[in-house]
């Protein structure tokens, strides 16, 4: 049984490597997806994690697949189809930051139905994480609010990521709208400083994650690039510096960072915001930059994310 359970896309990252003497660009057939990186994350740092989505029939999915069942993750909600697995293209800069483009139409990470995701859901996971990717095409986007509805009704808290790609929509307006129907569901908001003034008006972390926390969420978390995160809990707020490293790739940061956030929530036991203080709050926040930092140091997602024993030495110095 899984303590937490990713819901949402698994698909390959084409992520450059560099290019060759001709100047051609390189690129490696990493496995990718935020969902999904975030059930690795999860696995690699001790907990048991589960994860629901659908690949295709070919080698990528097959590949894909054995990729989580390698690293821990219950595959019992990985579904396949016969379209082709989603392929994203990811293009590094000089300096570490990503471009994206997708293969998608449709790929097999939409097609994922509701009937699949609440199967799959039987038994509840104590967290069922989201992302907004899959809220951009249909079934998987019914799929997603029903399972959430679902998972909340039944006890569950659910963790939610608004992860912003501008390829996957048809505009702004409307992505926004997507992005937005989940907020009143969740219980804990992980955002990055591009998507917090799409979702509120303001690139002002405290009146934005206020504005935020008016739909019920109870914990906001507000990463910050090389500033650091910022945090939400109640009227509780601070930032908890980032960590100097020499950035390789920072493809998968966030999916670690959140990775090892609901780790140390879920090691709070069934009541993980009973009697969280600004002291454990502010530990749980800097385990979690520590191990997207270490992930930052390496090319890839899911290939580049730590185990528990280098997070834990890297937090010592």
């Amino acid at each position: 049984m899984a303590d937490i359970i990713t819901l949402g896309e698994l698909l390959v990252d084409l992520t450059q490597t560099g290019v060759n003497e001709k100047g051609v660009r390189l690129f490696a057939a990493n496995p990718g997806g935020a969902p999904a990186n975030v059930a690795v994350a999860l696995s690699r740092l001790g907990v048991k994690a589960g994860f629901i989505g659908k690949v295709g029939r070919d080698t990528f999915g097959r590949d894909l697949r054995a990729v989580l069942e390698q690293n821990g993750v219950d595959t019992r909600g990985l579904y396949e189809t016969d379209a082709l697995t989603t392929q994203a293209v990811v293009s590094v800069s000089p300096d570490g930051e990503r471009s994206f483009a997708f293969y998608r139409s449709p790929g097999a990470d939409t097609l994922l139905t509701a009937d699949e995701a609440l199967a799959a859901l039987d038994p509840l996971p104590r967290i069922l994480h989201i992302g907004s990717v899959s809220l951009t095409a249909e079934p998987e986007r019914s799929a997603t609010l029903q399972a959430a509805e679902y998972a909340k009704q039944h006890g569950a808290l659910i963790s939610y990521d608004p992860n912003y790609r501008a390829a996957l929509w048809s505009d702004e307006a409307t992505a926004v709208e997507w992005m937005k129907k989940p907020l009143a569901l969740c219980d804990i908001l992980k955002l990055s400083d591009e998507e917090l003034p799409l979702l509120t008006g303001t690139d002002d972390p405290a009146e934005g994650t206020k504005q935020l926390q008016a739909c019920g969420i109870s914990l906001i978390l507000l990463t910050l690039g090389s500033k650091g995160t910022y945090f939400r809990f109640g009227e509780l707020t601070g930032t908890v510096p980032s960590v100097r490293i020499q950035v390789a790739d920072t493809n998968g940061a966030g999916d670690t960072f959140l990775g090892a956030l609901l780790r140390g929530l879920a090691l709070r036991g069934e009541k993980p915001f009973e009697g969280l203080d600004e002291a454990s709050l502010t530990a749980l926040v800097r385990f979690a930059n520590c191990a997207a930092a270490l992930t930052c140091t390496r090319p890839g997602a899911i290939p580049a994310m730590p185990t528990l024993p280098e997070v834990e030495a890297f937090v010592r110095g």
